[in-house]
């Protein structure tokens, strides 16, 4: 059994290292999810909480589990709701503000230079960059 919560822990570590490093922001915010998901499932591991032993200490039980990480995961947890709610907020904002879901605002244009190479090609990547203009100002002058 321990083996399998280790294996998990480390799949959702690994998990969210690898969407943490994504270009998009619900990547980055799915991969804080995983990576607070991996703190909890240790937090709650270290309490021995599989012994099936009661947290409150009565007389005549001789093992009980430590209620401190039961307490600290279930804190971890709400605390986690709410920051995620928080992000996906901030994230949505971000991205009716410039246009992009990325996480540093701007798109590649290097893919659409390769994927559209010629003459006709540099003026699909130069409407790809006024179609981007045109939406940041509109998405400006909704929010104001």
């Amino acid at each position: 059994m321990a083996a399998l919560i280790s294996s998990l822990i480390g799949v959702l570590f690994a998990s969210a290292v690898y969407l943490v490093l994504a270009r998009r922001s619900f990547s980055v915010i799915l991969g804080l999810t995983l990576a607070a998901y991996g703190t909890n499932l240790f937090l709650l591991a270290t309490g021995k909480v599989g012994d099936l032993a009661p947290p409150i200490i009565t007389e005549g039980i001789a093992a009980y589990a430590d209620p401190l990480p039961q307490a600290l995961v279930l804190t971890a947890i709400v605390i986690g709701f709410g920051m995620t709610a928080f992000l996906i907020v901030l994230s949505l904002r971000a991205s009716f503000a410039t246009g992009t879901d990325h996480v540093d605002g701007q798109e590649r244009d290097d893919v659409y230079e390769q994927e559209f190479s010629g003459v006709d090609g540099q003026d699909r990547v130069a409407t790809i960059r006024a179609e981007r203009i045109r939406r940041g100002a509109a998405t400006k002058e909704r929010s104001q």
